[in-house]
């Protein structure tokens, strides 16, 4: 039975303008000037500038230095410059002829990996079909030079997508064909093919070339495991001789398509800085780098004519009623996205000193040793802010500092007691864990658990899954994987 009734609820609910303010906060200052370009195309209210009070003292203040300097140098450059003494042909260069023409040279745009296998294909001679199976192999080779799809299910494809029907042998034998392409190694269907084909592309007269290629074709596994003792007591060879060997198969590039560089088709990725940190005779004074962030204003015609029609008596009409509701919104949107720029500047300079503060020691000489255990909720509780914001903040943001650009995120990090008690950052053990591995033996490299020792005569407590945790962090291999002749 159906029954109505008054029930109170308390709910949350985040405004549009509260979503948006997010969203700014979390983008850094590239996506910001593209944000700040697409509000400027869809807002006619909205343009670049300084508000014109703020211009207004802007310009007093220029005027009042200009008069200053007219009483200080009693010559100016104006003084010596008469444009009726200046002949017109010292101010123009004629050496140009009529029939002369300016035409902008085109860029031309580098070609792609897969690009460059298919010019190689056009030099061999084919016929159209034996063509086209090339084409669909070179398709289906991966960005690092590989044949990830076995050839069944190629010729399966084939069959049904492309109607042409091929078998697996013949399938192979173009195959074999692109992987004569530069770079050596393209078309490899493993990692142990790509390597057999760049190493018998070398000279198999040498010693150790040809070592390296029994290692590679008939000991692949035990070398992949680095189990050194099994390859050297099978193949009878030297220690010298096994070590030789192992520096060319190292040589090897197990990515050939990484090996192709196009210089017309590189892509620069730089880092642009949202803060800037500068050292000003011992004092450390962070700014936002609003180089690309250019200043706001309300466009004035627009604000008169809300102005003009608001004091008029008259009665408007039914266009001039929607005219008004649409630059009113305008006007209203132009406000908020003005103020939630700079609600995001103070933000991000309120968050940004308060880590500052916080990490003085190590922005003072950059050691990663006084890097201090800093979580988000540390700078939530300095600023007032909650952690979210905080966490917003330090996405994707990075500072530079005099000593590089670091991410902000780089500040964080978890917190350690040592015996005596003192808490450590998690980064002072990762540099210890990374200067041991760096210093040991090769031939018996040190274990997680000879880690973890180490790491308790130095003092701090720490457990074995845990130096494995920090180690896989630090992209360090396990001890066995580390091990050289």
């Amino acid at each position: 039975m159906l029954k109505q009734k008054l029930q109170q609820k308390l709910l949350q609910k985040l405004s549009p303008q509260q979503i948006q303010m997010i969203k700014l906060l979390e983008i850094p200052s590239m996506q910001m000037e593209q944000r700040i370009k697409s509000e400027l195309e869809e807002n006619p209210l909205l343009e670049e500038g300084k508000d014109e009070v703020e211009e207004d003292v802007q310009t007093e203040e220029e005027e009042r230095d200009k008069d200053l300097d007219k009483d200080d140098d009693e010559f100016s450059l104006e003084d010596y410059i008469d444009d009726e003494d200046v002949p017109s042909y010292r101010l123009s260069s004629g050496n140009n002829s009529k029939d002369e023409r300016r035409e902008e040279i085109p860029f031309s745009v580098g070609s792609t990996f897969h690009e460059f296998l298919e010019d190689q294909l056009g030099l061999r001679q084919l016929d159209e079909e034996k063509h086209s199976l090339a084409e669909y192999l070179i398709g289906n080779i991966d960005e690092d030079g590989y044949l990830r799809r076995d050839l069944p299910s190629i010729v399966d494809d084939l069959a049904f997508a492309v109607n042409i029907t091929v078998t697996e042998e013949e399938l192979l034998e173009i195959l074999r064909m692109i992987q004569d392409f530069d770079p050596t190694g393209v078309g490899a269907r493993d990692l142990r093919e790509c390597l057999l084909l760049q190493i018998s592309a070398k000279d198999q007269e040498l010693p150790e070339i040809a070592l390296a290629t029994k290692i590679i074709r008939f000991h692949f596994d035990e070398f992949t495991r680095k189990h050194y003792d099994k390859i050297h007591g099978k193949l009878g060879c030297t220690d010298d001789e096994l070590k030789a060997a192992i520096d060319e198969v190292l040589k090897l590039n197990p990515k050939p398509g990484s090996a192709y560089s196009d210089p017309l088709n590189k892509s620069s990725l730089a880092i642009t800085p949202d803060f800037i940190l500068e050292n000003d005779e011992g004092e450390l004074i962070v700014s936002l780098n609003s180089r690309n962030t250019p200043d706001l204003r309300i466009n004035r015609k627009y604000a008169e004519i809300i102005e003009s029609n608001t004091s008029n008596k008259a009665k408007p009409s039914h266009d001039q009623k929607e005219a008004i509701t649409f630059v009113k919104q305008k006007l209203d949107s132009a406000r908020w996205f003005i103020d939630a720029i700079r609600q995001r500047q103070n933000t991000l300079l309120i968050t940004m000193n308060a880590i500052l503060e916080y990490q003085k020691e190590y922005f003072d000489e950059g050691d990663e040793t006084k890097l201090r255990p800093m979580i988000l909720k540390d700078i939530a509780d300095r600023t007032g802010l909650d952690i979210s914001t905080i966490s917003r903040v330090a996405n994707s943001k990075y500072i530079q500092t005099h000593f590089g650009i670091l991410p902000l995120k780089f500040f964080f990090s978890e917190g350690l007691q040592t015996d005596s008690g003192e808490e450590v950052s998690s980064r002072e053990i990762k540099k210890i864990l990374q200067d041991c591995i760096g210093n040991e033996n090769k031939h018996k490299p040190l274990t997680d658990d000879r880690l973890a020792i180490i790491l308790k005569e130095k003092g701090y407590l720490i457990a074995r899954r845990t130096v494995a945790k920090y180690r896989e962090q630090l992209n360090i291999p396990v001890a066995r994987m580390r091990k050289e002749l």
